[in-house]
Order: structure tokens, then sequence, then C-alpha cells
């Protein structure tokens, strides 16, 4: 670690993290369909990213990324945690490493109170009970859902029919080590929210910085929004509401936020939506694949005095894994990873261009609608330049992203230099993951 000049005073951290939501899902990036007035007022204050991408295009390796600041393969995390069996089925992890970085553990280290709220899912799911407790990686508190271990809010489904409300915990009920608090989904971002706030609150009364990860999962199916707002019943009516409704419940928390001088919000999801439910907008692909609508995403920072408003930055591209360095130097610290350090761009300050490649991998439980018809297994972005292909090389898929981001023209053929060249440099980043 390189110590960096400290700031005067080192910013409070908010990252809302929504689950499975997708490009155009936030009526400040198209959406007609749902009103998120309190995210987009943080759009409109702040800083908005039209060129955001995440490290993979599921839950899992996405949210790796972000924590350690490195590529998720590097730690066997390359789709979503599942059973026991499952994960070594697919040749990965059955949790996090604890001695992977994490950005929550360097701000402890500098002083800061660091928590985490709602669904963490990088370990003690579903049958794998003997995990890392969330507090093990630099977190002092923590409160999630059935995707972690220590306590939770585990959801009750109600279906409006008549018949008592169901519990959905996938296993997360029988596996001790956390209390368990029982609620109905349409009300879980409240609550989560609610004990962030709580946190944010102690933190000040002892005079120290925050880092608050508040990771929202009510957008990831079942969707269950309050019984008032589900119209028809349709997959994409319910969806839209889930994400009103989300937004509404964020609102008391952002609101206390503003009272809080030298805070920044960071808002982002993990990665792009389920088929059928959120939108891409004029992005191909979704959740599970390496086309852009699986992989770029939303990203919006905030921060009165400290963030330039009013700002649509579409010339940075930023990565998940720039996050970790990023919000060290924030702090006043230095640490170089996967990622680039974009502090400014973070800020509103500048619009650089990006230096350094960004490599994704497919998650290989994800191959595509038929075996005739795969998805690419690894894609690389060079400048405004793309390439998707098999893990050979073969297939080669090349497209101009500045002229055609929806990824409709494929210029293999005539670029053959260009793809020679992106797919060794592909080939070469896989070459280093176990």
């Amino acid at each position: 670690m390189i110590p960096a000049p400290p700031p005067t005073t080192p910013p409070n951290i908010v990252f809302v993290l929504i689950d499975d939501m997708g490009y155009a899902d936030l009526s400040c990036y198209g959406n007609r369909l749902a009103r998120t007035e309190n995210i987009d007022r943080l759009a409109r204050e702040g800083v908005r990213f039209t060129q955001f991408y995440v490290s993979a295009p599921i839950c899992s390796p996405s949210r790796t990324g972000l924590l350690t600041g490195q590529y998720p393969q590097r730690w066997r995390i390359h789709s979503f945690l599942e059973t026991r069996a499952a994960n070594t089925k697919r040749g990965m992890a059955q949790w996090l490493d604890t001695k992977a970085p994490s950005v929550a553990r360097e701000l402890q280290k500098v002083g800061y109170a660091t928590g985490h709220f709602g669904k963490w899912h990088m370990g003690g799911q579903r049958d794998v009970g003997e995990a890392p407790l969330i507090t093990e990686y630099g977190f002092d508190t923590s409160l999630t859902q059935f995707e972690g271990l220590g306590d939770r809010i585990l959801p009750l489904l109600d279906a409006d029919d008549g018949t008592p409300p169901k519990r959905y915990a996938l296993g997360s009920d029988t596996l001790g080590r956390g209390s368990i608090t029982w609620l109905d989904r349409s009300k879980v971002t409240g609550a989560f929210a609610s004990r962030a706030q709580a946190f944010m609150t102690e933190a000040r009364a002892k005079n120290k910085p925050f880092f608050v990860n508040l990771w929202l999962d009510d957008v990831h199916s079942p969707f269950f929004p309050p019984k008032a707002v589900r119209g028809d019943g349709s997959k994409k009516v319910l969806y839209n509401a889930v994400v009103q409704e989300m937004d509404s419940q964020l609102g008391p928390l952002l609101e206390y936020v503003r009272t809080i001088p030298n805070t920044i919000v960071i808002v982002a999801s993990d990665n792009g939506p389920e088929p059928g439910a959120g939108s891409a907008g004029a992005f191909r692909g979704q959740k599970g694949n390496l086309y852009e609508g699986g992989i770029r995403e939303p990203l919006i920072v905030w921060g009165p005095g400290l963030v330039q408003p009013g700002v649509v930055n579409e010339k940075t591209v930023v990565t998940s894994v720039d996050m970790f360095p990023s919000l060290l130097k924030l702090a006043g610290v230095a640490q170089a990873h996967d990622g680039e350090e974009l502090s400014e761009a973070l800020l509103g300050k500048k619009q650089p261009l990006r230096r350094r490649p960004i490599f994704w991998k497919r998650p290989p439980d994800r191959p595509g609608p038929s075996a005739r018809e795969r998805f690419p297994d690894l894609a690389v972005r060079e400048g405004d330049w793309k390439l998707l292909c098999m893990a050979d090389g073969s297939a080669p898929q090349l497209y101009d992203l500045k002229t055609d981001p929806g990824e409709a023209k494929n210029l293999a053929r005539e670029q053959p230099e260009r793809v020679r060249q992106l797919t060794e440099l592909l080939l070469a980043w896989n070459k280093t993951l176990p």
C-alpha cells in the first residue's frame, strides 16, 4: 500500500447497489413505466455515467469485483454461488476467500465505521453454513438476507389470494449463525435502509466517517410489490412496480443523508436485467451474457460540495473494479488492483479517457439459448472497440461501440488485424486466471 495525501476530511460513502436492474430501468435512464424520483434527483444534482460496466453479468462475481477491485475469476467466483454441490460442479469456490482484498477492510483500517446492509451473495447461501461472516471482510456490522450469514431479514411472499404468506429462504433459515426476522417482501428495502440510517447515526455520534453498503435485492425475482400496485400481475408490471417502490422506500434515507455534510452517495446495478422483466434499452443482451445489456449498467454519483452537479459523463468508461482504488483515493489511501483510479471522474471534475482494457468471462452455466447458438465465452473492450469470442479465440465478433452501441454490425471480417490484436490480448488475460 502506498500512502496518499489524505483529504482534509475523509468523505462518508454510501454505496447503493440494486440487484438485477437493467440499464434503462431508472426513469433518468429512460424508463417510462416506473418513476424513480428520489434516484433521479441524485442524478440531476450529481454525475450520471453512460459507460459504466460491471465485472460480470451475474450477481456473485459482480459483487466480488466491487468489493475486491479484482476480476472475480481470480477468486474462482465466476457465476452465482449456490449449493455446495452446484459450486463444486462448476469449479467454483464455496465463498469468497477472506484473504481477498476488501475495500471495506482498507477503509476500516483508516478509521471508517463500515456497515453492510442487504444482499451479500459472496458466501453463506443455500446449504453452505460454514462460510465466513460478512464482518470477516472488514465490516463492523451487517444485516443481510438469504444469500449471506449473520443477522438477516428473510422475506414473506404474500400472493394476496387468501392463503398465508409463504416463507422464502432457500435454506437460509436452517443455517443459524445470526438472528432471523421475517418480513413482507414489499417492505425489505425500507428495513435495510432504516438499519443503515441508524448505523450512520451511530458513526456520527462517534465522530467517525462511515462506509455503508446498501445492497438491495427486491428488484430481483420473485417480484412482490405492495398489493395496491400489482396491476394485471404480469411480470413486467410487477417488476416496474418493485422498481418504483424501491425508490420510494429509499426516500427517507436519502433525505437523511442530505443533512450530513461531506457525504457521497453512489447508485449502481450489479448486472443486466432478467428476461421479461427489466430493460437494457437500446443495448443487446441481458443478465448472464457479455453483450452490453448484460454488463453496462447505471451509475450515479452524488455529493453536494464534493461532486459537480448536473454532469452527464458520456466519455469516461468506468468499471466496477475501478471503485476499489477510486474510493480509497477519496479516503486518502492509494492502492492498485485490476482497476483504474478514477476518483476525479466520479466527482465530476474531469472526464478522462480510459487507459486500460476491460475483460470479461461468461458464467459457465449461461452457455446460450441452444447448443447451436452459444453466447461468447470471453470479451474485451479497449477504447471504443469490443471483441467477443469463444475460449479458444474462435467465432470473433467485433463492434465499434462509438457508432454501434447496440452491437448490430460485426466488423470482424473487415478488421482482421484488430481482431488478431484483441484476441491475443484477451486470451493472454484468460490464461492468468485460475
